[in-house]
């Protein structure tokens, strides 16, 4: 059980999990009331997930509408995202604040006006590719050829309308090129120090430098296999925030726990799909995850190794509040 006073310290700062996993069934919303679980947990801000991979524009727009209605349906306890000032209406009053984001350029096809739309839903950013080559790009766990041209333009329209642009899943020269290319800010919002455990999916210090260079925040994630061992412990978990800490300093590292609420169907996708969950890089039904109600725990775990206040308040919400500041526009 948290203790009260980590319960104290996180309800005295912006909390913000940049990355959360639901079921996309949108026919079937029987796993949305589980938000509530960030909320007790005392998250202020969510991202979900609306699609990934191969999803096309159909299966994401289903999604948004399907978490929009919920959403709105119970607006009591939720608060969709518009601008940057829902997120402290929200908070004054004791809602979560809910957007979205989608893993992969797959979501717009080869159509870019989809991107304002997909703004207009409420999508906050959005990754390049996922684990695999794509039409923006390459994955981080192919034969990643860069960034192509439609991906330049991609980054760009993305900027103009007010997504985040996203490097996590991406492949590293795509991602450094993107970086470079990008007239914002680049995120990597759930990625964590490939110095520290040595896959694929987690990036090197060599990006986390660049990332931060350009203003961007790294999310580090709470998956077992990326954080080493299989181990989801807020020890862990701490382990790479601190490494991040020491390379790019407090204002450009955040968290996005990557928790996925229905293990049953995180085994399906990991069976179904061996190209992207390939076994041999650790991806099985039983990956350990950090979750929500642990984030008390991880303030003060880093509390206790020596991050001060100002620098928790960061790295738990206050970095990508000023990216959304910095990238989101107001509505068209």
């Amino acid at each position: 059980m948290t203790n009260p006073a980590a319960r104290r310290r996180v309800d005295s700062m912006l909390v913000w999990d940049n990355h959360a996993c639901l079921p996309l069934t949108p026919h079937d919303a029987s796993f949305l009331p589980q938000l509530q679980r960030h909320r007790d947990a005392g998250a202020d801000v969510v991202m979900v997930n609306v699609g990934f991979g191969d999803d096309g524009v159909e299966q994401h727009l289903r999604m948004l509408a399907a978490m929009r209605d919920w959403l709105l349906a119970h607006a009591g306890d939720y608060r969709l995202i518009d601008t940057v000032d829902d997120i402290a209406i929200a908070r004054a009053n004791g809602q979560l604040a809910v957007g979205f984001d989608i893993e992969g350029a797959n979501a717009i096809d080869d159509q870019l006006s989809l991107l304002r739309l997909y703004r207009d839903l409420g999508v906050r950013w959005m990754l390049l590719a996922y684990n695999r080559n794509n039409r923006a790009g390459g994955g981080c766990q192919d034969e990643d050829a860069g960034l192509s041209a439609f991906g330049r333009r991609m980054l760009h329209e993305m900027a103009r309308v007010g997504i985040v642009a996203c490097c996590s899943h991406t492949g590293y020269r795509t991602a450094r090129e993107a970086i470079d290319e990008s007239p914002t800010p680049v995120i990597f919002s759930h990625s964590n120090a490939r110095a520290l455990v040595d896959h694929p999916r987690n990036i090197p210090d060599e990006l986390i430098k660049a990332c931060a260079a350009r203003g961007g925040v790294v999310g580090v994630n709470g998956i077992g296999i990326f954080l080493g061992h299989n181990d989801a412990s807020v020890s862990n978990v701490a382990r790479h925030v601190l490494h991040m800490l020491d390379l790019v300093g407090p204002s450009h590292v955040g968290l996005g726990l990557d928790y996925i609420f229905d293990t049953r169907d995180l085994a399906a996708e990991i069976a179904a799909h061996p190209d992207k969950f390939p076994p041999h890089l650790g991806y099985s039904a039983d990956i350990a995850m950090t979750a929500p109600e642990q984030l008390p725990d991880l303030a003060d775990e880093l509390a206790r190794r020596g991050v001060d206040d100002d620098s928790l308040a960061r790295i738990f919400g206050g970095n990508w509040l000023r990216v959304a500041r910095e990238v989101w526009q107001p509505p068209f």
